[in-house]
């Protein structure tokens, strides 16, 4: 039986996707497993049975992801689940800042009480007109499951649409309307574009990626969206862009105390994933990776050790070794079981960076009392017999 640990209010859509030999705990230092959503994890010190830590959601910033790889704990996030909730909002604030809707609404708003509202507002109107989207041109920075998903509602919307992702990956391509044009820099990109939006995970590699340099190579009046992380753009150039109009509005999903007091943004409560349907569908992803891991050893969608899938184990005993990425470690595992007369049915070793992944099928099981040899190799983080023996 293993125990999981829910830090957030989970969907109960996902939590009742649990099979049998799964329960739920209240006791987060005796779970294997942990599901979270916002919770922050960087302070967090976890028990000694926690293996992996699965997050309802793409984003893992409130996850200290090397320090759990240094303890062998496989962290799991949900990339692709909340897609389809992002994108509609991030059209929705599209159309929004088209047409000049949240202004007429506050202006509507403070007329609520002339006495002939009807023939003030057919006066009014006129400082609100807008423009269409239809025959626009806009940019996505990053074209993985958000970005491609927004590429190909805009071409459906009649947009011209660029796109720009110098690691986009042959399947990724596939997903993305051949009506859609492949920007070959950032720079290209952005002097091309009407609206610009931006779909990429913040890494310690890229804060601020939208600075002064990328916004001066925008065309004048430009519309700049950003629901992927704040630390992307350098607010401090933005708050300059839109003062002196180089960019007419910036919408973020993320409120902090400079861009809450931006002129000309549209500033949203993080509301991207925030769909019941999403919310389902990152819990039930969630909670499936933790199962299989801990179930058959099978790692996907990671972002701390690298993906491996061997399925359902068939042979007498499947043992997983979560190491650092050096030189003969296949070597010194196959040795130690040679000693013992253990034979390798399949096996499966894959390297993220640092660290990998090695999970082997055995045709007999290893004894109990000889897991210690495989801890002891150097290098070994966690050993664990994921079945038989």
């Amino acid at each position: 039986m293993f125990r999981i640990h829910c830090k957030n209010a989970i969907s109960e859509e996902g939590l009742q996707s649990l099979l049998p030999n799964f329960t739920l705990t209240e006791a987060e230092e005796e779970a294997e497993g942990i599901l979270v959503r916002s919770a922050d994890m960087h302070e967090e010190k976890l028990g000694a049975a926690t293996l992996a830590v699965a997050r309802a959601g793409a984003g893992v910033n409130n996850i200290p992801l090397e320090r759990f790889a240094e303890e062998g704990v496989v962290v799991f996030n949900t990339p692709g689940a909340n897609a389809n909730s992002v994108k509609e909002l991030v059209i929705c604030e599209m159309l929004l800042a088209a047409r000049n809707v949240i202004p007429a609404v506050h202006w509507v708003a403070a007329h609520k009480d002339a006495p002939d509202i009807a023939k003030e507002a057919e006066k009014g109107k006129k400082q609100f007109v807008g423009t269409e989207i239809c025959g626009k041109k806009l940019g996505v920075i990053g074209l993985g499951a958000i970005g491609a998903e927004v590429a190909n509602a805009a071409v459906a919307l009649g947009m011209e649409v660029y796109g720009y992702d110098p690691y986009l990956s042959v399947n990724g391509a596939w997903r993305i309307s051949k009506e859609a044009r492949h920007a070959t820099s950032l720079e290209e990109l952005c002097k091309q574009c009407d609206y610009i939006t931006i779909h990429v995970p913040l890494t310690d590699k890229n804060p601020g990626m939208i600075g002064e340099k990328e916004i001066a190579a925008m065309k004048e009046g430009v519309v700049f969206l950003n629901f992927s992380r704040d630390k992307l753009v350098d607010e401090r150039a933005m708050e300059a862009a839109l003062t002196s109009g180089k960019v007419r509005l910036y919408v973020t999903d993320f409120a902090n105390p400079l861009s809450v007091k931006l002129e000309n943004a549209i500033v949203t409560p993080h509301l991207g994933a925030s769909t019941e349907e999403a919310e389902d569908h990152c819990a039930v992803m969630a909670v499936k990776e933790l199962m299989d891991y801990l179930d058959n050893g099978n790692i996907r969608n990671s972002v701390n050790y690298p993906d491996c899938d061997m399925g359902v184990p068939t042979s007498a005993q499947r043992i997983a070794l979560l190491h650092r990425n050096v030189p003969n470690m296949i070597g010194q595992i196959s040795a130690e079981l040679a000693k013992r007369n253990i034979n390798i049915d399949k096996m499966t070793n894959k390297s993220r960076g640092a660290y990998a992944y090695t999970l082997m099928d055995l045709e007999s099981c290893l004894p109990a009392e000889d897991e210690a040899a495989l801890r002891a190799i150097p290098g070994v983080i966690r050993f664990r017999a994921v079945t038989g023996g």
